[in-house]
């Protein structure tokens, strides 16, 4: 039921919450401390913390439609201490330090981000069931196994990772396709939107600004331009994740990729006591072209899974609940969760998430020009945006901490290449990984050259 003028941004988050917001543009201001672009958990995220660090400071954010609208308030809603990158910092012995540092921070984000949603009283239905990660063929047994032994020997213990054979595996989720499952205890099912507007509400309540409706066209030095006018700010951070293209100069910092989600009906309990989820564990598969699915707090399935790219980096508002790719996802549902079959589906919607070029996150500030940056989640950006901020505080605090001297800090992507370069190749990676997961799933046998193709070519 949405029109030209609505801001809900289509998904059953929003619908939960019983909003369709509206913007809240209020006057601009002639100055700001600290100017973050970008409403969604990045951006709020920071100025919660730079603001319980330094409640003196004026931190004011702009937002080009309202809070959560992006990929906050739209995605699968698991807050995982996981992180794209992390597994080739900890596979190389020269990195090896580093990569446990962050593993650590991000399994401490999980901690984080519960610890500040009740402190703050942001019912995010936040629960922490972990996540299973199915083995859904029998060769990749000796795989799940292979890579739990690697993730002990390097100090990791049962209560972060363990293998759980098929028939405990079924007692947690109950699919036919299994062969059991690595359970990794760092994640937590949330309502995503609820924690973004949640967010939002808490930081208005600590004193800073949210400049709803006001979309920002190009960021300088000392200076923010908006549709509206400009602000002078001492800092500013980026936080604009997949919408970063539409700022001058960032056509090609970071790639939009659709994600697309689809919920059940409510399911009966009958039905949840022969599939299982009964600690709301979060759950996927090997698959490359990834899919994720949970159990909300009002008992439906929610499920989704990544879909592509569109040429020249184009983003769409919201997406109309006919989209094609819907049906390959609900197929991929009940593929998966047969007992669905007959269950309706009540809720299609889907949105952006931001690439970088190297396939990692990155923060970044620079004292000299004030300008700052963070993002780059590939579409893991629950929890890691949490770390994100917390570190982009610091640097704009100018405190040398353990967080500053995480891996990601500085780490900044290579630019795109322009189209039709950009396009051809990620349509290529999604064409290599769609094959090596086809052969794995119906082959059942490891895809070791798509496999390997897709792995180079991802990072």
């Amino acid at each position: 039921a949405m029109n030209a003028s609505s801001h809900h941004n289509g998904s059953f988050w929003f619908d939960e919450l019983g909003i369709d917001p509206q913007p809240d543009p209020e006057p601009l201001p002639a100055r700001t401390d600290v100017a973050i672009v970008g409403g969604g958990y990045t951006g709020l995220w920071t100025a919660y913390y730079l603001k319980r660090a330094e409640p003196g400071l004026d931190v004011t954010v702009f937002e080009a439609d309202v809070a959560g609208f992006g990929a906050s308030g739209r995605n699968g809603g698991w807050c995982m201490g996981a992180a794209w990158g992390t597994e080739s910092l900890l596979a190389n012995p020269e990195t090896r330090s580093r990569g446990l540092a962050l593993q650590r921070a991000l399994f401490d984000t999980v901690d984080e981000v519960g610890r500040v949603t009740q402190a703050e009283n942001i019912d995010c239905h936040f629960a922490r069931g972990g996540t299973l990660r199915i083995a859904t063929a029998p060769f990749m047994v000796e795989r799940h196994r292979r890579e739990i032994d690697e993730l002990h020997a390097l100090g990791f213990t049962e209560h972060d990772f363990r293998w759980l054979d098929a028939d405990t595996t079924r007692t947690r989720l109950n699919v036919p396709r299994n062969h059991g499952a690595i359970h990794a205890a760092h994640c937590a099912a949330i309502q995503p939107a609820r924690l973004v507007r949640g967010l939002a509400d808490t930081v208005r309540r600590l004193g800073v600004t949210i400049l709803e409706g006001t979309p920002v066209t190009a960021i300088r030095p000392g200076r923010v331009d908006t549709a509206r006018g400009a602000v002078a700010a001492g800092r500013i951070l980026r936080a604009t994740e997949a919408y970063t293209a539409s700022l001058t100069g960032h056509r090609r910092t970071l790639l939009p990729i659709y994600s697309k989600m689809v919920v059940t009906a409510p399911l009966p309990d009958a039905l949840w006591q022969e599939i299982g989820l009964g600690n709301r564990e979060t759950f996927g598969d090997d698959r490359r072209m990834v899919i994720y699915g949970q159990r909300t707090l009002d008992g439906r399935l929610a499920f989704g899974g990544r879909a592509g790219y569109e040429f020249g980096s184009r983003r769409r508002r919201t997406l109309p609940p006919d989209d094609p790719d819907f049906d390959g996802i609900v197929r991929t549902l009940r593929g998966l969760v047969p007992q669905l079959a007959e269950v309706p589906i009540t809720h299609r919607w889907g949105g952006v998430l931001g690439v970088p070029r190297h396939w990692r996150p990155c923060v970044q500030f620079d004292r000299r020009s004030g300008l700052g940056w963070a993002g780059g989640y590939v579409g893991e950006g629950v929890a890691a945006a949490n770390l994100a901020a917390r570190m982009l505080t610091d640097l704009v605090l100018e405190r040398d901490s353990a967080l500053t001297a995480l891996p990601w800090v500085d780490d900044v992507p290579p630019r795109w290449e322009p189209e039709p370069l950009r396009w051809l190749g990620v349509r290529a990676i999604r064409a290599i990984g769609a094959r090596a997961d086809w052969i794995e799933l119906n082959r059942q046998r490891p895809s070791r050259f798509w496999g390997g193709l897709f792995q180079r070519l991802t990072g």
